[in-house]
């Protein structure tokens, strides 16, 4: 195994165990051996927090796991978002995305995730934050001149928020204005199809290759 390869094993192996503090130490060491912070994202970071999805669906991970698990990618992203914030300034501008948690719904973690990787790859992204009203996706999507508005739900008793964020466009006539993505647990292909989204993505690179799809620069 290379260097390259045992370092990204190990940043996964930070998420996958729960460890903020050698999360970010770990990201500080990649960034120093001169690792691209979009590949220890891609390679490290998000295949752990990924397993530490699996293992709760499983139900071999509990609420605390999940927990540490998040908060270990939280202390990662601090080190490398401003790496990915400023390679995403020498990027070629893709479009302009309003992203956030759905109404009802604080959970943040994979939102983020999406929202770097959005960015790592030449977004300029507008996020929100978590519990979004519907309205105020469409408010800043408008005022921010938005191409696409990425709703994330977590819960089942919140993704039929993304349902009505898609009916409420309809009732302000603003429905071809933008593309809409949506994602998260609870979301499928399927589930946008039926509310009448543009897209969704499984994870936070099928939402990149989908975000570029929706806006024709795949």
């Amino acid at each position: 195994m290379s260097a390259k390869d045992d370092l990204l094993a190990r940043m996964r192996s930070s998420i996958v165990d729960g460890d903020p503090a050698r999360a970010g130490q770990l990201a500080r060491d990649g960034l120093a051996a001169g690792l691209d912070p979009l590949e220890a994202i891609e390679k490290g970071y998000a295949a752990g927090i990924q397993e530490v999805g699996a293992l709760w669906e499983r139900g071999e991970y509990f609420l605390p796991e999940l927990v540490a698990g998040a908060e270990s990618m939280k202390a990662a992203m601090a080190v490398l978002q401003p790496s990915l914030t400023a390679a995403s300034r020498e990027a070629s501008r893709l479009g302009k995305a309003v992203i956030g948690t759905i109404e009802g719904d604080i959970h943040d973690i994979g939102k983020n995730l999406v929202a770097a990787m959005l960015q790592a790859h030449g977004f300029e992204v507008v996020d929100l934050g978590a519990d979004v009203k519907i309205d105020r996706f469409i408010d800043a999507a408008e005022a921010d001149g938005a191409d696409l508005i990425c709703a994330s739900a977590l819960l089942t008793t919140t993704m039929f928020n993304q349902k009505r964020l898609v009916e409420r466009l309809r009732e302000r006539n603003l429905r071809s204005k933008f593309k809409v993505l949506v994602g998260g647990a609870p979301a499928n292909q399927a589930w946008a199809e039926s509310i009448g989204a543009d897209g969704y993505g499984e994870n936070a690179l099928a939402a990149v290759r989908a975000a570029k799809t929706l806006l024709g620069r795949a």
